[in-house]
């Protein structure tokens, strides 16, 4: 089935999903329990709001806020009114999302205020204040500043707006129309929009949907965060496909998780590695009945083989999955299927996704003989449409021939598998999230003590891979370890700080004076070795 030609675009599921199962579960979050119903009467309301706030086709509004039923309404709303969803990282700074608001556009900002203690709009008006002054900004709940449009004041703004202009506006949605931009950062350090449609999405996880074998009455707690697409499109999106249930899982709490499954019998588990393992060794698992696991994928291109054993014969899913994707191919490249044998799933990413051709090519951009390495090329419907007002940056990825050059480095079998065997980017990969050591050496040096600074991967026992930081001071200048670490947590997302800084006197280089990073990961190896899990 084509998902896409069946919904055409995505706030057209709430619609669909009314209809067929309109007193289900839709949306279990805290005390809300919403129907699908609910959902569609809720998302009408939140298109009218958006529109009465002048969000019009094409225009780019960003949404701020962790796992939460009312981000899958705003959302909604926004792409309801013809707009793009901007998604933003919660743990961003102020220099971050000024980067992503300004390179975006947006004019409208919808955010949680208070989120772990971090006040969203504060931090905004601190730290960006001529641009917090351009943007039209809404509070997902009440709100203690002035200025910002409370949640019932949005809501209510709308109200003067009938449902035939919803169903004009939503209808006027054509699948090949940009759902989002969803902003991830590249080798340069500067985070980069990937362009989505409505059509690439829904094509790309309807066809997931049916791959996972995800069915109405289904529960599905949604632990990945809904800026990032396994949490989006391959959560709660997905899920309003299908009639599964959304459980939005707003912190990584291992007991709370735990306790959810076991009370609302989830059914469906996605997320990193780092979730799974945790599950697996809390020390109250246990005390859980966790019998209605049904459906797991571990999202990361390199998955330890005794994790998926263990998923199925601790955790005791029924069905587990794997698969490799980016987001500059709608997150999806390969999959495994139902009926693959169990070693298969365990030591590859499964094989292409259905109307996408995958080849491993040699530096000459020609495949390689099966078994040989080489990096991972993607040519398909699911490829962006590019980076947002960045031809240059998206001409370096995206080939003549449609090929997408995905960095990663990996390697076919004879029947098709797909492994995934090193990156060509120097990606570091943190508890599920992308870490660009580049990003992070480029907010390093904005410290004034710091003349160089060069980030390695490192291998962790918990978290799989941590950024390591090698800072040689500024000439006179006095630096230290902790002092750099602070720095770093004030000016990044925490997933991006380095678990390990070294003051040295300096870099090693080769004769064109390209730091030698190969000789730096060798001394970082020992690093978490020597000073276990600290």
């Amino acid at each position: 089935m084509r998902h896409d030609l069946e919904f055409i675009n995505i706030p057209n599921i709430a619609r669909k999903a009314a209809r067929a199962w309109p007193d289900g579960e839709a949306i279990v979050d805290a005390e809300i329990r919403w129907t699908f119903a609910e959902v569609e009467r809720r998302m009408i309301e939140s298109v009218k709001a958006a529109i009465s706030v002048g969000i019009g086709p094409g225009d780019r509004a960003a949404l701020w806020a962790p796992n939460m039923a009312s981000w899958i309404i705003a959302a909604m709303g926004i792409q309801g009114a013809g707009g793009i969803l901007v998604p933003l990282n919660t743990r961003f700074k102020a220099q971050e999302i000024e980067h992503v608001l300004t390179k975006s556009g947006a004019k409208t900002l919808i955010c949680i205020e208070d989120f772990l203690g971090t006040d969203y709009v504060e931090m905004l008006k601190t730290g960006a204040p001529e641009l917090f002054e351009t943007l039209t900004v809404v509070s997902l709940g009440e709100t203690r500043h002035d200025g910002v449009l409370s949640w019932s004041e949005y809501i209510a703004g709308g109200r003067e707006i009938d449902d035939e202009a919803v169903a004009r506006s939503i209808d006027a949605i054509t699948a090949d129309d940009l759902s989002d931009i969803m902003f991830t950062s590249g080798t340069t350090g500067a985070p980069k929009g990937v362009q989505l449609t409505h059509g690439q999405s829904l094509r790309v996880f309807g066809w997931l949907g049916d791959r996972f074998t995800f069915q109405a009455g289904d529960c599905y707690i949604v632990v990945p965060p809904f800026f990032h697409t396994f949490g989006y499109k391959a959560g709660w999106m997905c899920n309003l496909m299908f009639g599964v249930t959304t459980i939005p899982q707003r912190t990584f709490d291992v007991d709370e998780i735990l306790q959810t499954i076991q009370d609302e019998h989830v059914t469906i588990v996605l997320g990193p590695p780092t979730l799974f393992t945790d599950l697996i060794n809390s020390p109250r698992r246990e005390e859980f009945d966790l019998s209605s696991l049904r459906v797991t994928c571990p999202s990361a291109a390199n998955v330890p083989v005794e994790l998926i054993h263990q998923l199925k014969d601790v955790l005791n899913f029924e069905s587990v999955f794997s698969a490799y994707g980016l987001t500059e191919a709608t997150s999806v490249v390969t999959v495994s299927a139902l009926d693959d044998d169990p070693e298969d799933v365990a030591n590859s990413a499964g094989r292409p996704i259905d109307d996408v051709e995958v080849i491993v090519a040699g530096p000459d951009g020609n495949p390689v003989p099966t078994g040989e390495v080489g990096e991972v090329l993607v040519r398909g419907y699911n490829v962006m449409r590019g980076y947002w007002e960045d031809p240059a940056a998206t001409a370096e990825v995206i080939d003549e021939d449609g090929w997408l050059h995905t960095g990663d480095i990996g390697r076919f079998n004879e029947r098709g598998f797909l492994s995934i065997t090193d990156r060509l980017k120097d990606m570091i990969i943190v508890g599920g999230f992308n870490v660009y050591p580049a990003e992070v050496e480029r907010i390093l040096l904005q410290h004034g003590g710091i003349a160089h600074a060069a980030v390695v991967g490192a291998m962790h026992p918990r978290y799989g891979e941590v950024a390591v930081a090698y800072v040689v001071p500024m000439p006179g200048a006095s630096l230290e370890a902790d002092e750099v670490m602070e720095f770093a947590r004030s000016s990044m997302a925490n997933f991006k700080v380095p678990r390990g800084v070294e003051v040295v006197d300096d870099l090693p280089r080769n004769a064109s004076m390209k730091v030698l990073k190969a000789e730096l990961r060798e001394r970082a190896a020992q690093l978490f070795a020597e000073a276990g899990t600290s």
